[in-house]
């Protein structure tokens, strides 16, 4: 199982007020409130955290067929960020999810898994394979496997991102 998100900064700074009253209280724990207002540029960290939530729950949806919107059930920890990415995990009832992410000057981009090693195993896909949603849950259909195969699907902004996982 594969979720993912992608963040493009500017229409985020444009279109985002992230310091709005409330805002930060409703979407994120205590303790990743902490980790934002440590971050040495706080609104990386926001949107960090908020990918990886995302992330998160494509797969918790998947796995549980829940729709909701819930972001402080998904809680961010373990979070080792670098210049250029981060990884951490992100915990919901009682799954665990691992994520990595990517940052550049334009996006942030967080891939999330429920075993750790499909982090090596991500593909990405151009957008014009054929899609099908079963109850909203998008599958691709994998011309070489002759079947439809899971996909998750992020666009934000400039920027769209497709990726499955290969080894089936």
């Amino acid at each position: 199982m594969i979720g993912n998100d992608i963040i493009d900064l500017d229409l985020a700074a444009s279109e985002s007020n992230w310091q709005r009253k409330g805002f930060i209280e409703k979407i994120f724990t205590e303790s990743e409130q902490q980790m934002i207002f440590n971050h040495e540029v706080p609104e990386i960290m926001v949107w960090i955290l908020w990918s990886m939530k995302e992330s998160a729950y494509k797969v918790y949806n998947r796995l549980t067929a829940r729709r909701a919107y819930i972001p402080q059930f998904f809680e961010c920890y373990e979070l080792t960020v670098r210049p250029n990415s981060a990884t951490g995990k992100v915990i919901c009832d009682d799954l665990v999810f691992y994520s990595k992410t990517v940052m550049s000057k334009e996006f942030i981009r967080t891939i999330a898994v429920v075993d750790e090693r499909d982090l090596r195993k991500v593909k990405v896909l151009d957008n014009d394979v054929k899609i099908k949603k079963t109850n909203g849950v998008p599958d691709f259909f994998d011309k070489m496997a002759n079947e439809f195969r899971p996909i998750s699907i992020s666009h934000h902004g400039r920027f769209e991102n497709l990726v499955t996982l290969t080894g089936y």
